[in-house]
């Protein structure tokens, strides 16, 4: 390539025809990404509907296929969609339909099927070659005002057909049926819910813009899932999850307990909460009581085993009774009709997806055609805004036709007034058409409707009825009118039809909201004292009683003791990695010190890259001193840190260039913490002056430190002194320093301290 010519790789002026690579590939990722959160993954705001279950709806209406017709192949519905409307795959489209004809997926199904379109276990439907489908009566409430002037038509993607770009809903269905969609860059999770109670909202926003939230949460207390269940969360969570428009609904399963012969009885499952199913629940229950060993594992985890103790000692048998006079029928048989039943029912709450978390995420494409994230309020405002506009065009839309009869049998009378005149002017005039409108004063449209009219039109009856429907239609006019000119009158229209279309398509509340607390397994662990040994490659085991001496610990080669703690069987475990992340073990689960132990690896959830760095047992009241080498620190309880996921929680900020220092136990007795930096300067701190921070962090600053100085030691005390180890003449000695021997070195938390003045060379301090 000469010097002359732009290279591809080479960056461009604004008026050259190139551009580089770099610059294409982000506009073409912008591209698709737009395209793919637009035009297939989020519902539109006013209509609720992606882009092919818009066409799938428009293209069942326009072959007929309404609530009263003959349902048709599913596959000639695919095929006009696709032919008409949606160049995309046959497979993706007839998914579509069948969701939309699942009453156990759509709150207010849109498709009435006929023939198999897959059940709530998972099963899949049959080919679109066998099923065959109609529009519910429900989907009315999308369609019905379609012609009249209500939205927007664009042309489809040859140009052959128009196609509506949004569907003129008169209710807001996003809300009802809900949403589920990944995008690029975002997601939607919006779960359905009640007709009756959204309707309500609609109604007493439209009748008070002042309306609190709380009152708004009141009418619409939560989501309302097609199969039923229970939601236990708190109106407060519910509040919050809708205020902010993210959130998470917990929900359960709803049950009853059947009394049988000679005092027995059985737990009976009738409704499951979203994405639970009868085929699930039945594989986890044989995954707890036949557990398989799992991956890079030799045996049994010691949690799996107590799982598999626990259930088959409470369950006896379970059945799949479900089927069309009960769609949802799972029977668990106790082992004996003595077993707490309460016990029962919490065991299989916490080892299934009996009781789970539903994702609220309401993203959604708002009316400017913009993908965000609202909250239910504005979603409601905005759903009524679009319904006004709808409204607006359609009042607009009818005046013009009634303006039109009006106009057209105007004209009609003057025929009836002056038949004779006209008929012999129409006879006698080689144009009638300007005859009429030159004569009689007539518009165009006026005389091509009299020119086409039936000589039986002109009797004396029909006289009388044009006199009568032009009164009905200037009584018509006129009420147009004032809804147009009464901002009033038009809100009472809008209330009416919302009451309207709730009386007709509304039904009582599916899922209960009843708040309860989660189903928490505690196995019931015996208080035993146990010494926990840990070595410094993060090998763990628990040796029975207290007062061991730590020497006599073996080790694997290579390894070595990292502390050895006196806690009991009901304490737990703490392993802290180098990113901030901490994994909790229960002490109770520590395998026996007859052997190496297990590494912490095994027991916990530890992200790829990551590394043990520090670890602690003991009470969950105890205070821990928590920091890093940058002189940041807080005070946290070992409770704080424990986490129930084997994953682990983030606790603490550190950054890439930065080292957590061991944690330090506090004492009731200590009252200050010693700071000693890399280059030997020491402060000493109170323990009053630090915060403590129970969901973690970074903590505050607790030395003023210079850019190429470390925090290197620390040690709380009180009435136990400062002990400082080092090497004086060649001697290893202890100094033991008292606090008042420190008073020097006491300052306010942030300070710079002073350098430490010892006689011992590279001292190593503990308390």
């Amino acid at each position: 390539m000469d010097g002359t010519q732009t290279g591809l790789f080479e960056h461009s002026s604004p008026d050259d025809e190139h551009i580089t690579l770099a610059d294409y590939a982000e506009q073409a990722y912008l591209d698709y990404a737009v395209s793919v959160v637009r035009g297939r993954a989020l519902p539109d705001l006013a209509d609720g509907q992606k882009p092919v279950q818009r066409r799938i709806l428009y293209a069942m209406q326009a072959m007929g296929l309404g609530p009263d017709a003959r349902p048709v192949k599913s596959a000639r519905v695919v095929g006009d969609v696709l032919g008409k409307y949606h160049p995309h795959g046959d497979q993706a489209a007839y998914d579509a339909m069948v969701r939309m004809a699942q009453s156990f997926t759509l709150r207010y199904p849109l498709i009435d099927g006929q023939g198999n379109f897959g059940s709530r276990d998972g099963d899949n439907a049959a080919a679109m070659r066998y099923t065959e489908a109609r529009l519910t009566a429900f989907s009315r409430v999308l369609l019905d005002e379609l012609n009249e002037g209500t939205v927007d038509f664009a042309p489809n993607y040859d140009g052959s057909q128009d196609e509506p770009l949004t569907l003129p809903a008169r209710l807001p269905i996003m809300l009802l049926n809900g949403a589920s969609g990944i995008a690029v860059g975002m997601a939607t999770e919006i779960p359905s819910h009640n007709l009756t109670e959204v309707t309500q909202a609609c109604v007493a926003l439209l009748r008070n813009k002042r309306l609190t939230d709380q009152e708004l949460y009141e009418l619409v207390p939560g989501p309302d899932f097609a199969g039923g269940g229970q939601i236990i969360s708190s109106p407060a969570e519910l509040a919050s999850a809708y205020d902010s428009g993210r959130g998470t609904v917990k929900v359960r399963a709803r049950w009853t307990f059947e009394e049988l012969a000679r005092g027995q009885w059985q737990l009976v499952v009738t409704e499951l909460p979203p994405g639970a199913s009868s085929q699930r629940v039945l594989e986890e229950i044989e995954e707890a009581t036949n557990p398989k060993v799992r991956t890079s594992k030799k045996s049994l985890t010691s949690q799996q085993q107590q799982t598999r103790t626990l259930m088959l000692s409470l369950l006896d048998t379970v059945r799949d009774e479900s089927g069309k006079d009960a769609p949802v029928r799972l029977v668990f048989e106790p082992r004996s009709s003595r077993i707490n039943r309460d016990e029962f029912v919490n065991t299989l709450l916490a080892q299934t997806s009996l009781e789970g978390n539903v994702s609220l995420n309401l993203v959604s494409v708002g009316l400017d055609g913009r993908p965000a994230q609202r909250n239910l309020r504005q979603i409601l405002e905005q759903w009524l805004s679009f319904r006004t506009t709808t409204l607006t065009r359609r009042t607009r839309f009818r005046l013009d036709k009634v303006t039109d009869r009006i106009h057209v049998l105007e004209g009609r009378m003057v025929v009836y007034l002056n038949v004779d005149e006209v008929i012999h002017t129409i006879r006698e005039s080689d144009d009638p058409k300007q005859a009429l409108m030159q004569r009689f004063s007539l518009s165009q449209r006026q005389a091509d409707d009299i020119l086409e009219m039936r000589l039986r039109q002109l009797a004396r009856l029909e006289g009388i009825r044009i006199e009568q429907e032009l009164d009905k239609r200037w009584a018509e006019q006129q009420e147009l009118a004032d809804l147009l000119d009464n901002s009033r009158a038009f809100k009472r229209m809008m209330v009416r039809e919302l009451q309207a279309d709730a009386k007709t398509y509304g039904d009582e509340r599916r899922t209960l909201i009843q708040t309860a607390e989660r189903a928490v397994l505690d196995t019931p662990v015996v208080q035993e004292p146990v010494t926990v040994i840990m070595s410094r490659k993060g090998w763990l085991r628990a040796r029975q009683g207290h007062g061991h001496d730590a020497a006599q610990f073996g080790f694997k080669s290579g390894d070595g003791l990292y502390d050895a703690v006196e806690c009991l069987t009901t304490h737990d475990l703490v392993a802290m990695t180098d990113t901030g992340r901490v994994h909790t073990v229960p002490v109770s689960g520590l395998p026996s010190a007859r052997g190496d132990g297990q590494p912490v690896t095994a027991m916990t959830d530890i992200a790829a890259g990551s590394h043990v760095r520090h670890m602690i047992a003991g009470p969950a009241q105890d205070r821990y001193m928590m920091g890093v080498c940058q002189g940041y620190g807080f005070v946290a309880t070992l409770g704080n840190m424990t986490s129930r996921q084997r994953s682990g929680k983030q606790f603490m900020t550190i950054d890439t260039d930065a080292t957590q220092l061991q944690p330090l136990l506090i004492h009731e007795e200590d009252t200050h913490l010693v700071l000693l930096s890399k280059k030997g300067r020491m402060l000493v701190v109170a323990l009053s002056e630090l915060r403590t921070l129970s969901g973690g962090g970074r903590g505050t600053r607790l030395i003023d430190l210079a850019t190429d100085d470390t925090l290197d030691q620390w040690a709380v005390i009180g009435e136990r002194p400062l002990l400082v180890n080092g090497v004086y003449r060649r001697k290893h000695i202890t100094d033991s320093l008292a606090l008042a021997d420190l008073e020097s070195y006491i300052g306010k938390r942030a300070r710079k301290g002073r350098v430490f003045a010892t006689r011992i060379k590279t001292p190593n301090i503990t308390s």
